[in-house]
């Protein structure tokens, strides 16, 4: 649907029965099972960007999606659906170019074709709109999403029995690294557009451990031959290590495990989710690989790379000297401070979700935790006190775990969203799909020799 058609079938008076506020991943693969299915279900969903972008920053050469090409909006759900990444290709005419291609990660830039490719065949997105203020009518029973246009300031305004929350995160930079000039101190979302000031300047650190950090490290690593800058990266992490990536511990991103961690105590989950940093924000080994096979071969001939590699350092402050930054430095380990410069500090310091202003309207209906984040309910809608639902899209990992930002399993959340909204099964809501129990509960029910006991045996009780 062109821009122009949008506009005319905005139907901003009409009520729906969902409206989406935001269009990534997440909220686009809803729309995709909306309307590449048999939901029967009236849906809008609002973008504040003019156009779609997917992490634009950190398309770079070479780089590949995280998880298998089978984790694309739909095929985990309908594998016929005409939204999926197959049918993509075959519209576009190279599905036999990525037959011989023989892999299951695909290229980053080309999962970003997709997303654009299924954007435009869709006629439920609307950019351009900055979705402002939502709040109940009690009187008509649906959400009231105000909105305005970005440059026009034109104001809109929309109606839904339902909202679907899928406004993504944000890049974070630490409040110390803050106030300095953005061209020379930028978050690696922002890599590609600030690359060329990058290659200009004499020295160069990356900061962070994930794989945002090591895809712009690897980058840089192979243009310092043509530069000539000193390289080097820190690291708050214990180490450079890899992600998690062997079969049986890539399932705590299945919706058993989901369901695991979600009948946890609360406390318990803020206890683990914060020490599971390697299941999803390590460093993909093939790029591990690539980096020190690159710094090998830099290094023949008794060669000097010029690049330093420091674990286990926290960047504390940072200050403006020359033409240069000062970072202040401490090795957390052994408690020792140092002064790095650097010319150009890129950040990978992660993401953020904060919470939305828009939603103040409702502040007084929703559930909020003590720690003030929503209150989830098992099926990933927001506990609030009105009729009609809000589905979260990627703001409950507090409540659900590690696998919340996983593309995979927003299929399968989308399914949930998809066949509570159609009020019946549109799409299988899948179980069983793992090969091992997490809870005790399932362990025992499969295990002929297991059986649970009513109560531990005390310390005082315990026999030597």
């Amino acid at each position: 649907m062109t821009a122009e058609e949008a506009e005319a079938a905005d139907g901003t008076a009409e009520t729906r029965d969902v409206v989406g506020i935001g269009v990534g991943p997440f909220n686009l693969g809803l729309a995709a099972l909306l309307e590449g299915g048999d939901a029967d279900v009236d849906a809008l969903f609002l973008e504040r960007d003019a156009e779609f972008h997917w992490h634009e920053g950190m398309l770079l050469d070479g780089t590949t999606l995280e998880v298998p090409f089978l984790a694309d909006l739909v095929t985990l759900a309908d594998p016929t659906n005409p939204y999926s990444y197959l049918n993509y290709l075959r519209e576009t005419g190279r599905i036999y170019e990525f037959y011989f291609y023989e892999t299951f990660q695909i290229p980053r830039r080309e999962y970003d074709d997709y997303l654009r490719w299924v954007v435009d065949e869709l006629d439920a997105c609307r950019f351009s709109r900055e979705v402002t203020d939502v709040r109940w009518d009690a009187e008509e029973e649906a959400y009231v999403v105000l909105a305005r246009h970005p440059e026009t300031g034109e104001r809109f305004e929309y109606r839904g029995e339902n909202v679907a929350l899928g406004i993504g995160s944000r890049p974070q930079i630490p409040e110390q690294l803050r106030g300095h000039s953005e061209e020379d101190v930028f978050h690696t979302a922002r890599y590609r557009h600030n690359r060329e000031r990058a290659l200009s300047g004499e020295s160069i650190t990356v900061v962070g451990s994930g794989q945002s950090a090591a895809e712009v490290f690897y980058d840089l690593l192979k243009r310092q031959d043509e530069h000539g800058y000193r390289l080097d990266w820190l690291t708050r992490s214990d180490g450079f290590f890899p992600m998690e990536y062997s079969k049986l511990g890539l399932q705590h991103f299945t919706p058993e495990y989901e369901q695991y961690v979600y009948d946890l105590p609360q406390g318990v989950k803020d206890d683990l989710i914060p020490n599971q940093d390697l299941l999803y924000k390590g460093v993909d080994p093939e790029t591990s690989a690539d980096i020190y096979d690159l710094l090998y071969r830099r290094s023949i001939g008794d060669r000097d790379p010029d690049v330093g590699l420091f674990a286990m350092t926290e960047v504390r402050d940072i200050e403006s000297v020359g033409d240069a930054y000062a970072l202040d430095c401490r090795q957390w380990q052994t408690d020792e401070s140092f002064v790095h410069e650097s010319e150009v500090v890129v950040c990978g310091t992660g993401y953020e979700r904060p919470m939305p202003g828009f939603l103040e309207p409702l502040e007084e209906e929703i559930s909020w935790d003590d720690r003030g984040r929503f209150g989830v309910t098992e099926d990933h809608r927001l506990e609030v006190d009105l009729p009609g639902d809000v589905f979260l899209q990627n703001a409950e990992l507090h409540t659900h775990g590690v696998g919340v930002p996983d593309l995979g399993l927003g299929c399968y959340r989308n399914t949930k969203f998809v066949n509570r909204l159609a009020g019946r099964g549109v799409y299988p809501e899948d179980a069983d799909t793992v090969y091992q129990d997490f809870s005790l509960d399932r362990f025992v029910e499969h295990a002929p020799g297991a059986s649970r006991r009513e109560s531990e045996p005390t310390a005082a009780t315990r026999d030597d």
